[in-house]
């Protein structure tokens, strides 16, 4: 999820927790207990400074590690100590579990997006990514901040965020729901499917759909329950030629192809150089795949120039990289 659902998410926590006999309101561990499910709520996302690095290092570590098992317990021992040090008089146990628990949700929210988590590791370091709700829904952001202003208004926040989550299950079950009668239809209209993906979008009943076959790549777009078929594709696998093979040395190219689970190739060759770009499929916005990765290459085949990212035209491409002009 964006930060700011993760933050309101951390703050109704803390209210949740009011309903421990443990924690009770306006003592030490309530205020340890509030302060440790803000910061837990936010830590695994810590991993976000790598954007400052470059976009490769990003995209092959974002919700990786940070999000992994053995870290999940790191984070709630630190944040822990944290509020102890503030909180001395603070219950260490019930503050460390309303702490865990405040990391562990953010994980578990995260698999429900597109991007998903390595939330498996040690163990896998694949990406489960379960597709049903948008990095930014605009329903569990605002259900979080009316049940903080019913709060603010005097409510009991114990009751009141057990009543905002009970919604929010009841919500995640319908979204399972819609997913799975597109899932439905699209095996009607394709037999011979091998592997769907599906991308929530900010509208409640509008998603983004890429299909793999054996032999071709769909994408489509579910709107109100209507699945339109924009664009296919012949599934050609990737030739490891001279050129591919010296494209995939280059980190943006490496990191695009760890992380995107469908996508397809294009190789140009200029007078003067060559460019190969991979294009992930998932994500069609206004007749352009946004997310990409480029490199260019001299005839010597050394890396002149390369990107991996979200990048909305050509333009933009070439003037934020200076590549070297087609």
């Amino acid at each position: 999820m964006d930060t700011g659902t993760h933050i309101v998410m951390g703050i109704a926590l803390g209210g949740l927790a009011t309903l421990d006999p443990a924690v009770g309101m306006n003592n030490p561990t309530a205020h340890a207990v509030m302060l440790g499910t803000v910061i837990g709520s936010q830590a695994p996302d810590l991993d976000t400074i790598l954007k400052l690095s470059n976009n490769a290092r990003y995209i092959r570590n974002h919700r990786g590690i940070t999000h992994s098992i053995p870290a999940i317990f790191i984070w709630s021992i630190l944040i822990t100590g944290l509020g102890m040090l503030f909180f001395p008089e603070s219950n260490l146990l019930h503050l460390w579990l309303w702490t865990l628990l405040a990391i562990s949700l953010h994980v578990f929210v995260d698999i429900f997006n597109a991007y998903g988590t390595q939330a498996l590791r040690p163990f896998s370091k694949k990406w489960v990514a379960l597709g049903m709700i948008n990095t930014f829904d605009p329903f569990i952001f605002t259900v979080h901040v009316i049940g903080i202003i019913i709060w603010l208004l005097g409510a009991h926040p114990g009751y009141t965020f057990l009543t905002v989550y009970a919604v929010l299950i009841t919500y995640y079950i319908i979204r399972f729901i819609m997913q799975r009668r597109i899932i439905q239809c699209l095996h009607q209209k394709i037999p011979d499917i091998e592997q769907v993906i599906i991308s929530p979008t900010m509208r409640f009943r509008q998603w983004h759909i890429a299909v793999t076959t054996k032999s071709k790549f769909y994408v489509a777009r579910a709107v109100h329950g209507k699945i339109n078929f924009l664009d296919e594709f012949e599934r050609v696998p990737v030739p490891q030629t001279d050129i591919i093979r010296a494209a995939e040395k280059d980190a943006n190219i490496s990191a695009f192809l760890s992380f995107s689970p469908v996508y397809r190739w294009e190789v140009e060759e200029f007078t003067d150089h060559y460019e190969v770009r991979f294009i992930d499929l998932r994500y069609r916005s206004k007749n352009y795949y946004p997310f990409v990765a480029i490199v260019q290459l001299d005839t010597d085949l050394n890396i002149v120039s390369s990107y991996t990212g979200w990048i909305f035209s050509e333009e933009k491409l070439r003037k934020k990289l200076e590549l070297i002009p087609e």
